[in-house]
């Protein structure tokens, strides 16, 4: 049967691996000539602000330096990597800025401190002939344990490029030796996507190689990213400053390594499934026990403890850095609490007696006593942070007002493990009042308030018009009052989006701003934000394709479920019906019904009512859950066939809307 006109198409795992996770990335390889290479020098308040800061903070300090270049082996030859068509896909000389020993004005002096510390490359020894990393490849380290007869790895980087490079400088310098187990640590893309890199699914098919992961892992690993993929992904282009370049002005670190590879990713399920709260496991040789850790940094994530060694791997749960509670590319909001139980547990589980302390991002701790420290003000952080927006929020602070009240400890600010390069007590703070209290701030004003843009032109109006306010917000920023200019200026150019001066001069308020946070997703959110009001939004290619191993992932379920936040409601409302869907690869059953201008399904059932049945075979809606093809495309070549009454397929494909992925963020943004 001939389907005409049917594009029921949705490369949402693109957005996952390439809108995602490139804008996850804020390396921006290619974005180099959106960026004005003059750019704002710092003020002299800003100025001001870091001299005060490098007298206040504990620089003497120096234990992170030593630890990071501890047990250095080599590196390659070069400092950038290719793939196999020759683009670069990682390059670290464009960090070299960092290394010539300068102190820059636009950095705040602990981030600069950070971005230096996190400029390690190459190999390094951990625990000899046991523990090595290499670092600074990409986002994560890769961790190579010795089995008895070959590699175990934990973590194995973002694209197989960087992952295959690293283990072949591992090789270079140790010996030979076959990968026998991968272990994923967690959910995020930056820790399993480089899997296809150092093995192959059928070496996992044979036996040959074991792939561990915490329960819940597969399903994480697709789902967070997938149904609101994306807005977070044009939303994470701000945070990682995809389009900014990296110099003194612009993009330097991002908290928990420089960024992310440009290369290709992939995903081979685990074959052993950590489900209890611990579970020892002998893999090549090697007793580890595995702690899950649900609720932390990822939903599903877990640390592993080496009892023989004394080794501790902390996963990211604990790294050199706080972390994001609320990460400001969009994600469910993190348990601060449960995040700090986790690491107390830890602690006294296994931190009373470890000797070394492996992180999948930044660099190791070694003695007990100084491993004991970190972990302690890690646990101490995460805890106060939610205990003291609770006690604060009971006294009536609101959300609209916690990013203002909210105050680390002083001991905490003396601690480096605990600095706020990742996270940041601003948008932490209101992510805990958020998970408990919700958004509203208990003001009908803010319950259903106006859009900006509505609301915008009355305040206008009565501050006089736009000359006054951008006299007013000029003086402000000659006087460094840049969060009040800010303000004002926000009003003006959501009520004329195409003033020219309101943007160049909120830009400017942008960029000092951005030189002075120490987050660094919060200066790259405001330098990137900058440079888009003054050359508009770069530019977003298409969504393209992904390798079969990420399709095959996502769940059916999980597909239609992302083809439903696809439908225009309104335009679907009054116009029901009802789909069996088969697949008979696997011997699922689905049934999809559009209802009151929504669509929904459920796995395990047909229904005898149904207006059209779609038979296909998994295998082949991979290529339309990649993107590759269309349903209509698909059943025209005869991949699969459809009974029943086929205009029902053609009224779904006529209510689903396409995304543009440079959709506007700031009013006046947007390419002309």
């Amino acid at each position: 049967m001939r389907i005409i006109s049917l594009s029921l198409t949705l490369p949402i795992i693109s957005r996952l691996t390439i809108l995602l996770i490139a804008a996850l990335c804020c390396t921006a390889l290619l974005a180099q000539e959106h960026f004005n290479p003059l750019g704002a020098q710092p003020s002299r308040f800003t100025a001001e602000l870091q001299a005060q800061l490098r007298e206040s903070l504990p620089f003497d300090d120096r234990r992170d330096f030593e630890e990071s270049t501890r047990g250095f082996i080599a590196e390659p030859d070069s400092r950038q990597i290719l793939a196999a068509s020759g683009r670069v896909v990682w390059d670290m000389t464009r960090y070299d800025f960092l290394l010539n020993g300068e102190q820059y004005d636009s950095i705040h002096p602990s981030l600069q401190r950070q971005a230096t510390l996190n400029m390690n490359f190459g190999l390094y020894e951990v625990v000899p002939d046991f523990i090595y990393q290499v670092r600074g490849f990409d986002l994560a380290n890769m961790t190579l344990v010795m089995g008895d007869t070959g590699w175990i790895l934990f973590d194995v980087l973002l694209t197989g490029e960087t992952a295959s490079a690293a283990l072949a400088l591992a090789n270079e310098q140790l010996g030979e030796r076959p990968v026998r187990a991968v272990v994923y640590s967690h959910s995020h893309v930056d820790h399993f996507g480089g899997v296809r890199g150092v093995i192959s699914e059928e070496e996992v098919l044979a036996g040959d190689v074991q792939v561990i992961g915490p329960i819940g892992f597969m399903e994480e690993a697709i789902s967070e990213n997938v149904y609101a993929g994306n807005a977070m992904s044009r939303r994470a282009s701000l945070q990682y400053g995809r389009g900014v370049p990296s110099n003194p002005f612009g993009q330097v670190d991002s908290a928990i390594g420089k960024g992310l590879a440009a290369g290709t990713t992939g995903l081979i399920a685990p074959s052993l499934v950590i489900a209890d709260d611990f579970e020892e496991h002998v893999i090549d040789g090697v007793t580890m026990v595995f702690q899950n850790t649900p609720g932390t940094e990822a939903p599903a994530e877990m640390n592993a403890w080496f009892p023989e060694q004394k080794v501790f791997w902390a996963a990211e749960n604990i790294t050199a850095t706080i972390h994001n509670i609320y990460t400001l590319r969009g994600a469910l909001i993190r348990d601060a609490l449960a995040w700090s139980k986790q690491i107390n547990e830890a602690l006294y589980r296994y931190g009373m007696e470890a000797q070394v302390m492996v992180s999948s991002h930044n660099w190791p701790r070694w003695g007990n006593d100084r491993i004991q420290q970190v972990m302690r003000t890690q646990r101490d952080a995460y805890a106060n942070l939610n205990n003291q927006v609770l006690n604060l929020a009971n006294s009536g602070v609101t959300i609209n007002e916690i990013h203002n009240e909210y105050k680390v400890p002083q001991s905490l600010q003396q601690q480096w493990s605990v600095r706020q390069y990742h996270g940041s007590e601003f948008h932490n703070s209101r992510a805990v009042l958020n998970r408990y209290l919700g958004y509203w701030d208990g003001n009908p004003v803010t319950l259903a308030p106006l859009s900006p843009s509505d609301s915008a032109p009355l305040y206008v109006e009565m501050m006089g018009g736009p000359e006054n306010i951008l006299e007013r917000s000029q003086s402000l920023h000659d006087t460094g009052e840049y969060r009040l200019a800010m303000e004002i200026l926000n009003k003006l150019l959501y009520a004329e989006p195409s003033n020219v001066a309101a943007k160049n001069l909120l830009a400017a308020v942008f960029e000092q701003l951005g030189y002075q946070y120490e987050s660094a997703s919060m200066r790259n959110v405001f330098l990137a934000s900058a440079q888009e009001l003054r050359n508009g939004a770069p530019p977003v290619g298409a969504p393209r394709g992904t390798s079969p191993s990420m399709a095959r992932a996502m769940t059916t379920s999980q597909w239609w479920d992302a083809v439903a936040t696809r439908v225009d409601s309104a335009a679907a409302d009054g116009t029901n019906y009802t789909i069996n869907f088969i697949t008979p690869d696997t011997g699922q059953t689905f049934v999809v019904e559009m209802s009151s201008g929504t669509l929904s399904n459920i796995e395990g059932y047909l229904t005898a009512d149904a207006d059209a049945t779609i038979t296909m075979n998994r295998s082949d809606l991979d290529f339309v859950i990649m993107g590759q093809e269309t349903l209509a495309s698909q059943l025209q070549a005869g991949a699969g066939n459809v009974t029943g009454n086929q205009a029902v397929l053609l009224q779904l494909a006529s209510v689903l809307v396409e995304f543009s992925p440079g959709f506007e963020v700031m009013p006046g943004t947007l390419q002309p």
